[in-house]
């Protein structure tokens, strides 16, 4: 079996029998959320865009989404480009073609810290002057206790650590927040869309619930 095909089989499994349920998280997430960081004039690139459930949901002039996963290619829209490739490769793009590159529950995959250099580096390359790196993922620091349940998470990360190595990369920090989404907002059971529109609107639930780190650094 291939690392593709592994890989493919590792989230045929994980997201059986949620897959619209997870549509529904994602479109509150990209819509009601991120949306504010996207202009519709803007190119976007999905990095790690797996089923592209951020992608497909949002308003961009330009969509990419970069994966070495077969099932990319066939769950992107109709007006999203793939770009099939490992994400450790040099991607693509051209320089200074990307407006916001977004990444969620992805970095943590990466199988080194020098794999998640050269990903820093791409993203930055592709990145216009003043362009955006957006990224969600597990907080170590906060769920230590189930961050090795699955078995495709190989990089320990915090908020802390990855603006260190996005700062390395040339990034300054914009926003961050130490604890956003709970670890499980979309995972095996994800919730009701609805619940996820309230979450977001009461930032006590985040700093009670959060589990995932959201950070958002730009390009000087």
């Amino acid at each position: 079996m291939t690392r593709e095909d592994h890989q493919a089989a590792i989230y045929g499994r994980r997201f059986a029998g949620i897959e619209r349920r997870r549509l529904g998280v994602w479109r509150v997430l990209g819509q009601r959320y991120f949306q504010r960081w996207i202009k519709s004039s803007d190119a976007v690139l999905d990095l790690g865009a797996g089923y592209c459930e951020f992608i497909n949901s949002i308003s961009a002039a330009q969509k990419y989404a970069l994966d070495s996963n077969p099932s990319t290619s066939i769950k992107a829209a109709s007006d999203v480009k793939v770009l099939s490739q490992a994400a450790c490769t040099p991607w693509s793009l051209l320089d200074n073609s990307i407006d916001v590159v977004f990444t969620s529950n992805f970095f943590e995959h990466l199988p080194t810290r020098e794999a998640l250099a050269r990903c820093l580096a791409e993203a930055h390359r592709v990145l216009r002057p003043q362009g955006l790196l957006i990224a969600l993922g597990p907080n170590i620091r906060f769920c230590y206790d189930v961050y090795w349940d699955f078995v495709d998470h190989h990089l320990p990360l915090s908020d802390r650590s990855l603006i260190e190595a996005m700062e390395i990369a040339g990034f300054q920090e914009e926003l961050v927040k130490p604890r956003f989404l709970p670890f499980t907002m979309s995972g095996r059971v994800p919730p009701q869309a609805w619940l996820v529109r309230l979450y977001l609107q009461v930032p006590l639930a985040q700093r009670f619930w959060g589990k995932q780190f959201l950070i958002i650094a730009r390009k000087p």
